[in-house]
């Protein structure tokens, strides 16, 4: 896949990689040698239809009477959108769902949608059973005519810009109208984005089109088991990695960042934001240990691709690396402990996900304040730590690897 997996700022796309090296050591004249290598970052993660995915049901019972509500909890950015669907329970095969690709949540201004937005909603018929006997047919999926799904089903959108977070409450509101109707238990997802598009633009069903089983299990039964099973299968995070720096220092300091220390301000906050390594590759330079600076890559690396920098060094000298996890506020990926230089083959194991604590975290590939829908962090003051578990973030191994050969 060769799409642009980080809309970074233009400043963090277009900064300059030059490379940087010091001078030799004297080392060579004491009879040590300097050696070449090269290290490779890959991008191995497996990128998924949708970032969040999930379900939702009446309270005390499954179904949703008249009069009752539900509400569903989800985070998203601009251009992404949010797509449900649930049964029309007093029917053989109806179902409520948006439009594709869903209930649209931003403006073109990319300010978020909040109040009331019933008109997203739509009626379908699923087309395998006839409306009046029952009996199994094969048509395509097309609008229900005469019947505004609006005037059955309120739906209204709440929003916090800091989380990025939606709440969408579902109404009932087919009570008394020649409609009335239960809603069964429901489905929703969110697509994920990789900076150009939607992984999946026409979520759980193509108007015009035979259905298929996990639409159909919802139209006829209100049964939502197929369809979260295939939802799970097809829900994770995914992220794109920066150009990766990498120096070449002596002594036991990583020269790039420091545990449970506050960002120094050298530039790690504009890669952990925005992917752009210039203002750290500059601050480097001038550092006294530091022997060299090296960059792997110009632009950020999706899914499926890697980038590789060559360095010199010489024995006693060791190697740090910094790239950020794309679809973040302020994530980023380094050598946990000291890297000999010397050293060859898969160093991955000793790679982990820190967070610069410089920017309000938001759910990754998710947040409208990530660099991937071009927005700025809003800024905190925390110290580095590692990326704990409040988000399902996959293991290090199946995001990034590293390589030194």
């Amino acid at each position: 896949m060769k799409k642009n997996f980080l809309k970074c700022t233009a400043a963090g796309l277009i900064a300059a990689f030059s490379l940087y090296s010091c001078n030799d050591s004297d080392d060579d004249m004491m009879g040590n040698v300097s050696f070449q290598r090269s290290i490779t970052f890959e991008n191995v993660v497996t990128p998924k239809d949708f970032v969040e995915s999930g379900s939702f049901q009446g309270t005390g019972q499954p179904v949703i009477l008249p009069g009752q509500s539900v509400s569903i909890k989800f985070s998203a950015g601009k251009a992404q959108s949010l797509m449900f669907s649930t049964m029309y329970g007093a029917s053989k095969d109806w179902f409520f769902a948006s439009k594709q690709p869903g209930i649209q949540l931003f403006d073109n201004n990319g300010n978020a949608i909040a109040g009331d937005v019933s008109s997203e909603v739509l009626l379908w018929d699923n087309g395998t059973k006839d409306n009046m006997t029952g009996l199994a047919e094969s048509k395509p999926i097309m609008q229900v005519p005469n019947v505004i799904a609006s005037q059955l089903m309120k739906l209204n959108l709440a929003y916090n810009d800091v989380t990025s977070e939606f709440t969408l409450t579902i109404t009932n509101t087919s009570g008394g109208t020649a409609h009335e109707t239960p809603f069964s238990p429901g489905v929703w997802a969110v697509s994920n984005y990789n900076g150009s598009q939607l992984l999946n633009s026409t979520p759980f069903f193509m108007p015009n089109t035979l259905s298929n089983p996990e639409i159909t299990d919802i139209a006829q039964m209100g049964s939502i088991t197929k369809m979260m099973t295939k939802l799970n299968a097809n829900t994770g995070i995914m992220t794109g990695l920066s150009p990766a720096l990498v120096v070449v220092y002596r002594g036991d300091k990583n020269p790039i960042y420091e545990l449970g220390k506050k960002d120094s301000g050298m530039g790690l906050k504009e890669i952990a934001q925005m992917g752009n390594v210039a203002k750290l590759q500059n601050s480097l330079q001038s550092s006294p240990n530091v022997k060299g600076v090296f960059i792997a890559g110009n632009a950020p690396v999706s899914p499926g691709n890697k980038v590789t920098a060559s360095f010199k060094a010489d024995p006693g000298d060791k190697i740090a690396y910094v790239t950020m996890f794309g679809f973040s506020n302020d994530w980023f990926y380094a050598n946990e402990q000291n890297i000999d230089a010397n050293i060859k083959g898969d160093v991955t194991s000793g790679t982990a996900l820190f967070d610069s604590g410089t920017g309000i975290d938001q759910y990754p590939g998710a947040g409208n304040h990530q660099a991937l829908f071009g927005g700025t962090p809003q800024s905190e003051n925390m110290v580095i730590s590692k990326v704990g578990t409040s988000y399902p973030v996959p293991a290090v191994q199946n995001v990034i690897k590293v390589t030194v050969n």
